[in-house]
């Protein structure tokens, strides 16, 4: 699956420059029937998205890849998260989406922010995922890998490592 083979690469790509360590990649995409939705990079398209969804279910496939870069050990998964978009007017659509200018986001909108008000209902084990990482999976693969959260001294939870973000 694509998400999954995006994740990987992502991780892999900072595992070669930092050497050591553990990595995290995610990517994710939006699917409304069997159609992919990107990013809408503009008002139109997130505008025409939203409009699409009206009433509908869209499903999130957010794919998570923890590399454990001096070993190469690479465990990789792939989270389903979906949401049932309330019917929504035009003047919903174009109210949300001048306010939040959802551009960058999967679907066209921000479940963390006022995205939620478009919503009828959400389905999936682990609401995180909407938001593009799946982090009680990522805390399970985390724990495989031999990182408790929960128990890790301070300076490996709060980044005192090296962070580094590849974007697509």
């Amino acid at each position: 699956m694509l998400v999954s083979r995006l994740s990987e690469e992502k991780a892999r790509a900072v595992g070669a420059r930092i050497g050591t360590g553990l990595v995290i990649g995610s990517d994710q995409i939006a699917l409304l029937d069997d159609t992919v939705l990107g990013k809408p990079g503009n008002h139109a398209n997130n505008v025409a998205q939203l409009a699409m969804a009206s009433g509908r279910w869209l499903e999130f496939r957010t794919g998570v890849a923890v590399l454990d870069a001096a070993s190469g050990r690479i465990q990789i998964d792939v989270v389903p998260f979906a949401v049932k978009f309330r019917l929504l007017t035009a003047s919903d659509v174009e109210a949300y989406v001048s306010r939040e200018r959802a551009y960058d986001c999967a679907g066209g909108f921000r479940a963390e922010r006022l995205g939620c008000a478009l919503f009828e209902c959400l389905r999936g084990d682990d609401p995180t995922a909407l938001q593009g990482l799946p982090m009680i999976r990522l805390c399970e693969m985390l724990r495989s890998a031999g990182l408790d959260v929960i128990h890790a001294p301070e300076d490996t939870r709060a980044g005192a490592s090296t962070r580094e973000s590849s974007r697509r």
